[in-house]
């Protein structure tokens, strides 16, 4: 089956040091992450992100059910790029591409997410109706989140 996919480019009025210190430290998820969804890092975290960190999450993606994720960032390439990929959690795949580049005005943050479901039979549906709005709205969350954050610097 072809992964469904998300993508996102969003301008912030920063630097680029900026962008990486701000989206390289896994405790700022918290920050952009919709309140309701809970979200807590269980890992103990390390300065800085590295290819093969592990990060442990927990996370109520829907209807308030706890759900462990376990990450792993596969590729580094400071300041401009990193990858994490789900190895266990809610998705049977999940790739998920951060970067960053100077833009005029600031920094182009780009995601680029990659992810397949559960089950084959029903993603489809499953996708269209539950998982692809849910994304959307967390990553509304994050654009929203970030301005803020962001917007008087």
């Amino acid at each position: 089956m072809k992964p469904f996919t998300l993508e996102r480019t969003l301008i912030l009025p920063i630097t680029l040091e900026t962008a990486w210190k701000f989206f390289s430290n896994p405790d700022n998820l918290v920050k952009i992450t919709p309140p309701e969804m809970d979200f807590r890092i269980t890992s103990p975290l390390q300065n800085g992100i590295y290819a093969g960190q592990i990060i442990t999450y927990t996370v109520r993606p829907l209807l308030r059910a706890t759900v462990d994720w376990t990450t792993e960032i596969t590729h580094v390439e400071r300041p401009n790029f990193f990858v994490d990929e789900q190895r266990f959690g809610p998705y049977r795949f999940w790739h998920h591409q951060h970067r960053f580049r100077e833009v005029e005005g600031g920094v182009e943050v780009y995601d680029l997410v990659h992810y397949l479901l559960l089950h084959d039979q029903l993603a489809g549906l499953i996708n269209r109706l539950f998982v692809a709005p849910r994304l959307k709205r967390i990553f509304d969350f994050r654009s929203t989140a970030l301005k803020e954050l962001f917007q008087n610097r």
